[in-house]
């Protein structure tokens, strides 16, 4: 049941983050994609934080770093579309 309560956290997490970014960057996706944004963002920011050895515990720390890293995603995906 543990393992389910995690999933279900990282999954609020995500889109939670996900909605987060789209508000900073201005952007409006579907529910599916804010998701993987999210989720995806929150690998990208726990990376990051490991790398500049930032210690974070907590729902409202892991929030935080993923939606830095969800924005971080949107924005480096419109530098993308830009010089494609």
């Amino acid at each position: 049941m543990h393992d389910v309560g995690g999933i279900l956290g990282a999954i609020v997490i995500g889109i939670v983050a996900g909605w987060i970014a789209d508000q900073v960057t201005g952007r409006r996706h579907g529910l599916m994609i804010t998701l993987v944004v999210g989720l995806v963002g929150s690998f990208l920011g726990a990376f990051i934080a490991n790398v500049l050895n930032i210690a974070y515990t907590g729902w409202w720390a892991s929030l935080a770093v993923s939606a830095a890293g969800a924005v971080l995603l949107l924005a480096l995906l419109g530098l993308v579309r830009r010089n494609a």
